[in-house]
């Protein structure tokens, strides 16, 4: 190649050599030029196989001359500079793309698809010493899929020359087979190792590899085949008389194994065989097709479905479960997780079952491990790893660098961090010896609690701007080592000090706690003075607390104690009492003045529809008592509920009526046309509308008519521009938009068809975007005959692979939205929410392909600046629909009628609680139930049940503290 090389180079040079000088300089930059672009891309795909691992260094003693050969050999027919510019604009490219990846992580070095596409770029330009250093780099952070360790090994076994070499190659092998189960990498593993047959233990190493192989994959039952073909193969090919033995056993091995095929296994081994085939032989290969049988219906089933597969392969897993073969269900689990490694309930699933059947040390930590490297977002997992490390004694200082990769893992909620320290110092804890007054393992639990406390406050509260702790449960759990383990009451009552004052001095559980670790482990004295502290502080339950105080003095107290006591906590109910009395009376106040407000607005509407009969009445057109009772479409009773909108400001006045009349009698007496101005024309075209004659609802049609709603309110002639649409699914009969009063489209309509099949397939374009509005279409129903139906179009429950945006700029598109959260995962579907008039509201939807990347989408974007916006960003889980409450449960069988519940006018408060005492709501008797609800209320009430009683303070602190 280096002789071909030379020779095509000769002529070019000569011509070269010929020129000036100054050509011969240019010349020379350009074919050095050029022989680094070669390299950087021929080289990546053709040396790696041919020139060794020693190609790099070769390439950089390389002489001039031999690159300027190089260079013209690999260009016969074109000049050097012909593509130059096409390299040096794509280098150029790569090298700026490179830079940009590499200053990435540097930030986050946990950004999977960053590690990926620099690998990927790297190999590209040919740079082996830094893919090698990226893929080593990515490796220790994450489990490496089998693609990519495939392409790593391949590229490492091209460039193996010596021993050295194919050991390196060995060991990553090695790694590569302990991230996750790959009968692909295995068959690699051990044809490659038959390469090195002929070293020292080369015959012994093919063996052990294949043997483990066969113990981690041999039980697969669509994969695992093609390694039992290959030990056989090896095993015939070097088959001598005294090692006849071997193949009868791998055969017999593999015939006593569900596998797929395993029919063509027998009927090679009855060809093989010289002897017929032993009838213990034959039991076992019947046995195992019984079995396969029994699995055939859970591997179709993973055969079938698309990936990930998760709910087939919780089949499988239960399945195998109740067979209980610790081996197959290790297996079935390992094949999940390839497909759903970041799935963190399955992994908790698979340790949990390792710590609790097999316990075997590696196999354990070692599936914990891959856990959370696959999963670090999940405080769980951690928390688990380090019970199973300390479970299996693994030393202290493995233990504690675990911890310190835990709290950089970058967890998504306060509170997780909270837990995450709690399991560390519960691990501390059970490491001292209490018994010795001091030692270095309780000076370290110490130290690690005062570190907990300063991490969660300067830390956690600045990332969350929440501390996650706020009952202060780690400051509890100190509290009660140093007083019950350490005989430390002095830094116990110091602890709680500092509690108290983080805003936990006004529940009375707090102070109950307090007091609990101060009776057993202090002193009466101490007891006492908390107990006043709590007197005095406590808002949720001071009766309670004043009790406690009470029932102390009662036993351990003297006279002067008791005395101060009564005083103490008498003073303190009625300051309480009054407080909760004057709460009612406002609210009750409210009430009152709520209700007033709500029979206002009735009498007004009342009086408005009373206008509304009488205006109508005065028309040309009187209507009979017969058509009134007709329904007609586009009537408010055929609206559906949802799609409703308040007609009340659209009645004119009366002045305004007047006027309406007076132009309606002058029609028609004068002749003459004028110019009006476009206000006037809107009026008219609005009045034109108006005057529109409605058609009667034929409920006979109703399964040829779709209900369109949610359409833009601004859209000018629906039914012209709606019948193109609908006219894709079949002939349409008429489009009937519905105006309001002043002859506004109210964004919704009727859509007839021909027939019945055209208007089912209308459904399915539900949800179709609409001058920037998804459409909603839906079946039409009388709703005098089924008033329960509604059509609520999104989801109210826990959407885990779904996300709620706020925060958004006004400005910002869905497509530069849906480019960043493309970067965390495959996006199925985005929605940005506007108003009725079709404008942001700084809201989105984003839906992930799985949970797995909405997680990680969460993790990475909450908090993120678009537009100088800072977003939040959260798993959707958006509110329950309100239903409307039906008149008739307003009144309650045996009471009074229930006040309605009304709102200010800027809706409900943050609280729905309410602040009137359950005294004064609950009723004065219990209904009496009858079979299926409580019974009929008598006609008179008495005035007992209208009038409270007059109740004492110690009334209503027992009532108050009834639960």
């Amino acid at each position: 190649m280096a002789t071909a090389a030379a020779t095509s180079a000769s002529e070019p040079e000569a011509e070269s050599t010929a020129g000036p000088k100054a050509d011969r300089e240019e010349d020379e930059v350009k074919a050095a030029r050029t022989r680094r672009k070669v390299l950087s891309r021929a080289v990546a795909a053709a040396t790696y196989k041919t020139m060794g691992p020693g190609w790099d260094q070769q390439e950089e003693g390389v002489s001039e001359s031999d690159g300027d050969e190089y260079a013209m050999a690999s260009s016969a027919e074109s000049s050097p500079g012909e593509y130059e510019w096409e390299y040096d604009e794509e280098e150029e490219k790569n090298q700026l793309e490179i830079e940009r990846l590499e200053e990435q992580l540097s930030i986050n070095v946990y950004d999977y698809n960053c590690h990926v596409d620099l690998i990927r770029l790297l190999r590209l330009e040919g740079e082996l010493t830094k893919v090698r250093m990226a893929r080593q780099k990515m490796s220790e952070i994450f489990p490496l899929t089998e693609e990519l360790w495939l392409e790593w090994l391949h590229d490492e076994i091209s460039m193996a020359q010596d021993g050295l070499d194919r050991e390196h190659v060995y060991d990553l092998f090695e790694k590569a087979v302990k991230d996750y189960i790959c009968p692909n990498i295995w068959l690699e593993y051990g044809q490659y190792s038959v390469g090195g047959i002929g070293q020292k233990g080369g015959l012994e190493k093919v063996r052990s590899v294949f043997e483990r192989a066969l113990s981690s994959v041999g039980l697969h039952m669509t994969k695992g085949l093609a390694l039992w073909e290959a030990y056989r193969e090896f095993e015939s090919a070097i088959v001598e008389a005294a090692r006849l033995e071997k193949v009868h056993s791998l055969f017999r091995r593999q015939l006593a194994i569900p596998l797929y095929d395993m029919e063509a296994t027998f009927a090679e081994y009855e060809e093989w065989s010289e002897d017929p085939v032993p009838e213990s032989v034959i039991q076992n290969y019947n046995k195992a097709l019984q079995q396969l049988e029994k699995y055939k219906p859970y591997e179709e089933a993973l055969l079938q479905a698309e990936a990930p597969r998760l709910s087939e392969y919780q089949a499988y897993i239960d399945f195998e479960m109740k067979i209980g073969d610790p081996a197959r269900i290790q297996l079935i689990f390992e094949r999940a997780l390839v497909e759903n490694c970041l799935v963190p309930d399955l992994w908790i699933r698979y340790s949990q079952y390792l710590d609790r059947q097999l316990k075997v040390k590696d196999l354990v930590l070692s599936v914990h491990n891959r856990a959370v490297r696959n999963c670090p977002w999940t405080v769980a997992l951690w928390s688990r790893y380090l019970l199973a490390m300390e479970r299996h004694g693994v030393d202290h200082q493995v233990i504690s660098v675990t911890f310190e990769k835990a709290l950089n893992a970058g967890f998504i909620q306060a509170t997780d961090y909270v837990e995450i320290w709690q399991a560390y110092l519960d691990y501390l804890r059970r490491r001292v010896d209490f018994k010795q007054d001091s030692s270095k393992e309780l000076e370290e639990l110490r130290a690690a609690f005062t570190r907990a406390l300063e991490y969660l406050k300067q830390e956690v509260e600045e990332r969350f701007n929440e501390s996650g702790d706020p009952s202060c449960v780690i400051m509890q759990n100190w509290a009660r080592i140093e007083a019950r383990l350490c005989n430390n009451m002095q830094k116990a009552r110091e602890l709680w000090d500092s509690i108290m004052t983080r805003g936990n001095a006004k529940y009375a559980n707090m102070w109950l706690e307090y007091y609990n670790l101060e009776r057993a482990h202090g002193d009466t004295q101490h007891c006492r003075k908390a107990l006043h502290r709590a007197v005095q502080c406590t808002s949720d339950y001071p009766e309670h607390v004043c009790e406690v105080l009470l029932t102390m003095e009662r036993t351990e107290g003297s006279l002067e104690d008791w005395d101060i006591a009564v005083q103490k906590t008498e003073t303190r109910l009625a300051r309480v009492n009054e407080q909760r009395m004057k709460a009612a009376e406002k609210e009750a106040a409210l009430v009152q003045q709520e209700e007033e407000k709500a029979e206002q607005r009735k009498r007004a509407r009342a009086e408005k529809k009373a206008l509304k009969k009488k205006k109508k009445t005065r028309g040309p057109e009187k209507r009979g008592a017969d058509e009134d009772d007709e329904r007609e479409w586009g009537d408010d009773e055929e609206e559906q509920p949802s799609k409703r909108r308040r007609v009340e400001n659209s009645i004119p006045a009366a002045g305004e009526t007047q006027n309406v009349e007076v132009a309606a009698g002058l029609a028609g007496k004068c002749a003459t046309v004028d110019v009006e101005p476009p206000s006037k024309q809107k009026e008219k075209a609005a009045s034109l509308k108006r005057d529109m004659p409605k058609v009667l609802h034929d409920s006979s049609k109703d399964s040829i008519t779709v209900f369109v709603s949610n359409l833009p309110y601004s859209m000018q002639e629906p039914d012209v521009k709606l019948r193109p649409l609908f006219e894709a699914c079949g002939e349409v009969v008429q489009i009937r938009p519905i105006f309001s009063n002043r002859g506004d489209f109210r964004g919704y309509c009727y859509v007839e068809f021909k027939e019945e099949k055209s208007a089912l397939q209308a459904l399915e374009m539900d949800r179709k975007s609409v001058e920037g509005r998804p459409m909603f279409v839906s079946p039409c129903v009388d709703k005098s005959k089924n008033p329960d139906f509604k059509v609520f179009r999104y989801s109210t429950s826990l959407e885990k692979h779904k996300l709620f945006i706020s925060g958004l700029p006004f400005s910002c598109t869905k497509e530069e939205l849906e480019e960043i959260c493309k970067a965390h995962g495959t996006v199925k579907d985005l929605r940005l929410v506007t108003n009725r008039a079709g404008k942001p509201k700084g809201l989105a939807y984003v839906e992930y392909e799985n949970e797995s990347q909405a997680s990680q989408a969460v993790m990475k974007m909450d908090g993120m600046t678009i537009k100088e916006n800072v977003i939040k960003v959260a798993i959707s889980n958006p509110p329950q629909r309100k239903v409307p409450e039906k008149p008739e449960t307003r009144k309650a069988a045996g009471g009074p009628m229930l006040l309605p519940q009304t709102y200010g006018a800027r809706g409900k408060g943050r609280t729905q609680l309410s602040l009137l005492p359950r005294a004064l709501q609950r009723p004065s008797a219990a209904a009496p139930q009858a079979e299926n609800g409580p019974a009929a209320a008598p006609a008179v009430a008495t005035p007992a049940a209208t009038e409270a009683p007059k109740m004492s303070n110690a009334d209503f602190a027992k009532l108050f503290l009834r639960k």
